[in-house]
């Protein structure tokens, strides 16, 4: 089956507009590398584009009707949005749903010491990362440490021209004949990703150094916490209630000669919660009530208050239909299993260097457009959704209908592996889900790349979809 190169459909409004929405995303990538940040930046353009907090909605008592916009973001790493339909709620929804955390370095809780005049911070890798890729790279600290008191302290160190970044070392390659004879998943250990984060001693000075000679146990240390001290007001003890994430640090580019592609950390799956966001504040006089869900902990398996097998959409889901007036037990069942779900989630792109890891067929290519996974799952579909032929009929004359682009693909070759998404966990609601989303090459690295076109495609499908979906199991 052939699929049409998405640039080749482009005139120049549509390339320029395909630009343009790269343009933004690059700069969403550069000021989202957390979850809290993406929240943080969700709800800002929310608001400006007339959404309310939920629970504002609730406190006031308000009744919601069609065209009303309200948001409910949980412990400030997931989020969801709604626009109300004409329609009743229990005629079921037109959900997005993407995740907004990506693999990283997460700091220890307590984490910090000295070793040979070096201060470093000891960490825990997140989601599923080649460890070796994160040696000797500039990389940034993200996040927040809660002190006692209740006060916030925002981290962002490494992103800033005159910021510094910090790093992971690796062993010299005149002394590396055996860590070389080593498998890739053990040459650098999870325990040795630990970064560096100074070396100068609190004494120091040519008058000073001689009558301090060992009189200043881990002096590197004390001098770093002096600075935590200064410049952010938080102690040692304030590690045990952060949350700081290391990322790579820089922004993302265009790649190419041609500027085809953009080269950024984070991208899965960013690439798809930034259309779907961008497709829900976007699209407006519904018929069907629209949802967006941007949720955290996909790469761990969805688990825990933030991640998707949490009840917080299905509790404000409840909260909509009693502001809508529509809310019983039963009812709200029915809006879920009538619901229709694009699992907004990145595909594996194919890579001619690794070619022999993919079906060529049932692959997905840079530059084909918006990518449909029927199923993922590894090896046997365990763990997988397998969406209806019913509803990928449906979306399918939807698609055709705007013109969008499309390809459909697996996760390589059968017995190579696999992985999932959250659609498995919408699907058990009774409600059709198919993953869709953009092709990625080098997923999971500290820089992955797309192609702007795919996630143009991707953009107008999500559009598509929330405008027109409307396929029901009663």
């Amino acid at each position: 089956m052939k699929r049409v190169n998405a640039w080749n459909t482009y005139d120049s409004g549509m390339l320029r507009s395909c630009m343009d929405l790269a343009d933004d995303y690059k700069d969403f990538l550069d000021h989202g590398k957390t979850e809290r940040e993406c929240v943080d930046r969700f709800v800002n353009e929310a608001e400006r584009n007339g959404y309310i907090e939920l629970s504002e909605a609730i406190r006031k008592g308000m009744k919601l009707s069609a065209g009303d916009r309200v948001y409910s973001v949980w412990m400030n790493k997931s989020m969801v949005l709604f626009e109300i339909g004409a329609e009743p709620l229990e005629s079921g929804l037109n959900i997005l749903g993407a995740h907004i955390d990506s693999p990283r370095l997460d700091i220890k809780q307590n984490p910090m010491y000295e070793d040979n005049e070096i201060a470093f911070l000891d960490t825990h890798y997140y989601g599923g990362i080649k460890k070796y890729q994160y040696v000797t790279i500039p990389l940034a600290i993200h996040g927040v440490i809660v002190k006692k008191n209740g006060e916030t302290v925002i981290l962002r160190v490494g992103e800033d021209e005159d910021d510094p970044v910090f790093f992971i070392s690796d062993l010299l390659i005149h002394l590396s004949q055996d860590q070389l004879k080593k498998p890739a998943s053990t040459v650098v250990e999870g325990e040795a990703l630990d970064l560096i984060i100074g070396s100068r001693p609190l004494t120091f000075g040519a008058e000073t150094e001689k009558e301090n000679e060992g009189s200043e146990k881990e002096a590197v240390k004390k001098a770093i916490l002096k600075i935590l001290s200064d410049n952010y007001g938080i102690s040692e003890g304030d590690f045990e209630s952060a949350e700081l994430e290391i990322v790579p640090a820089g922004r993302a580019r265009d790649a190419g000669f041609d500027r085809s592609m953009v080269l950024g950390y984070g991208q899965d799956d960013r690439a798809c919660a930034y259309p779907s966001f961008r497709a829900q504040i976007e699209i407006h006089d519904l018929k069907r009530t629209s949802c967006t869900l941007l949720v955290d902990k996909e790469e761990i398996g969805s688990v825990g208050a933030t991640g998707m097998r949490s009840r917080f959409f299905e509790n404000a889901l409840a909260e909509v239909m009693n502001l809508c007036g529509e809310y019983s037990e039963l009812s709200m069942r029915r809006a879920l299993a009538n619901s229709c779900m694009l699992s907004s989630d990145v595909s594996a792109a194919y890579d001619p260097y690794y070619g022999s890891v993919f079906e060529k067929k049932n692959t997905s290519f840079l530059g084909r457009g918006m990518t449909f996974a029927k199923y993922t799952g590894s090896r046997g579909k365990s763990g997988s959704n397998d969406a209806n032929a019913e509803y990928i009929a449906h979306l399918r004359g939807i698609l055709e209908k705007a013109n969008v682009c499309t390809q459909t693909a697996e996760l390589g070759k059968v017995d190579m592996g696999g992985g999932g998404t959250i659609a498995y966990i919408l699907a058990l609601y009774g409600m059709n889900v198919i993953d869709c989303g953009v092709p990625v090459m080098s997923m999971h690295s500290p820089w992955e790349a797309i192609s702007k076109a795919d996630l143009y495609e991707t953009y107008r499908g999500y559009k598509a979809f929330l405008r027109e979906a409307s396929f029901t199991n009663f």
